[in-house]
């Protein structure tokens, strides 16, 4: 496969209790800074409720994240099709592209949140049919198809064709894929790539090693192509010089999500609230390099990648949560600390280095040859020769590994 690459997936996910104005710009913050570290890919959801999830248009997020950057990518992590008319969906993300200089990825989902839905009175067995037929129509106009009208239960077109085409050729799609194998056999059907969002869930974590298996079938069955390159799996971690120090400075944090978000307002089954912020880091850190989950050291990071990805077979993208586990100090230093260490050491940027140094260290007596190459000339010269039987001349030399001189002491001498 190519070279790994390294992005955010930004719900977002901020506890309740800080400005929400704030919240916004801490967010375009994050992107500016991951744009200057080298990141890949960012992308952010869309939610309507729950308190906690505030961004209810990407469209609009990205817009501002794009005059403030300019080479990360930017996806839509999910537009929830079902909620909008797909000829809406598709003039934004055009526009989009234009305004980011042909950096969008289009990523779209059913809708994570039954509390959406209802608002909307959108009734959830229908959402991932909706998705289903939503995105054949937006691929067809973003493809600049001649006109065409269609019509079905939720939405008319009528001799439709968009008057503006993305600036890329062809804009990147990828669906959301939770534990069930719904969203990998979308992505098969329509031959686009997959954002993995169950991962951090041990359910969602069991599910991986099988989900491209269903994407693959769908393809082929549709008489399309998937790659692996395209498949982004989410991950979580917070990193810090120490596993004490990561865990000292997202403890707190990672209790108030898990109890007041996860539990207490998701009410997500089977999932119970930590008695105390000591566990909340424990049962992370129990699940050791199987888990998707990291609050450690960059080690502990490549180690928890590399088993992912032979777990699942290979994947294209790992996409770090953006979460409030430590305070906003903290956690851009641990995304600092991923880009100095973690992404060269997995993307194979410091393979040369080390080969290169242990060449040197390998082959030392074949180098020496050219030190003494040098002293022959020193020591041919009367005035240079002297300095260096000098006391600080011969402390000097031997500061640098200077070869033997004894050699050419007498010859100096006569």
């Amino acid at each position: 496969m190519p070279r790994m690459r390294f992005g955010a997936f930004l719900a977002p996910h901020h506890p309740i209790g800080e400005s929400p104005t704030l919240q916004f710009q801490r967010d375009i913050d994050l992107a500016v800074q991951l744009d200057r570290l080298g990141y890949d890919e960012y992308w952010c959801g869309e939610h309507h409720s729950t308190g906690w999830e505030v961004i209810a248009s990407p469209e609009l997020f990205l817009a501002a994240v794009g005059a403030r950057t300019h080479n990360i990518r930017l996806g839509t992590g999910v537009v929830s099709l079902p909620y909008h008319h797909p000829f809406n969906v598709a003039q934004r993300i055009v526009q989009l592209d234009h305004m980011t200089r042909g950096r969008v990825i289009l990523g779209t989902g059913p809708g994570a949140l039954p509390s959406d839905a209802y608002m909307l009175g959108i009734d959830p067995l229908t959402q991932r049919d909706r998705q289903d037929e939503a995105m054949g129509v937006i691929r067809r106009l973003l493809a600049g198809d001649d006109r065409f009208s269609y019509e079905c239960e939720w939405f008319t077109l009528k001799d439709a064709r968009l008057q503006l085409l993305p600036l890329q050729d062809e804009v990147p799609m990828a669906t959301a894929s939770m534990i069930s194998p719904s969203g990998m056999t979308l992505a098969g059907k329509h031959g686009c790539g997959v954002l993995s969002l169950g991962s951090m869930s041990t359910t969602g974590l069991a599910a991986l090693p099988t989900q491209w298996g269903f994407a693959e079938e769908s393809a082929a069955k549709h008489g399309k192509q998937v790659n692996r390159r395209d498949w982004r799996v989410v991950m979580s971690w917070h990193i810090a010089e120490t596993r004490e120090q990561a865990r000292e400075e997202a403890k707190h944090g990672l209790m108030r999500w898990h109890n007041e978000y996860i539990v207490g307002t998701l009410m997500r089954p089977g999932d119970k609230p930590y008695a105390t912020p000591d566990e909340a880091v424990d049962h992370v850190q129990s699940m050791g390099i199987a888990g998707a989950s990291v609050i450690g050291t960059p080690d502990d990071l490549v180690a928890c990648i590399r088993n992912l990805q032979e777990i699942t077979g290979g994947f294209g993208c790992a996409l770090g949560f953006v979460h409030d586990w430590a305070n906003p100090a903290n956690t851009a230093k641990s995304w600092d600390l991923v880009a100095r260490y973690v992404i060269p050491e997995l993307t194979g940027q410091l393979d040369a280095y080390r080969e290169s140094q242990q060449h040197v260290i390998n082959n030392r007596e074949s180098f020496e040859r050219a030190g003494e190459a040098v002293m022959q000339k020193i020591m041919a010269h009367e005035g240079a020769a002297k300095a260096l039987q000098e006391p600080q001349g011969t402390a000097a030399m031997s500061s640098h590994n200077a070869p033997d001189l004894s050699k050419y002491q007498n010859k100096s001498a006569g």
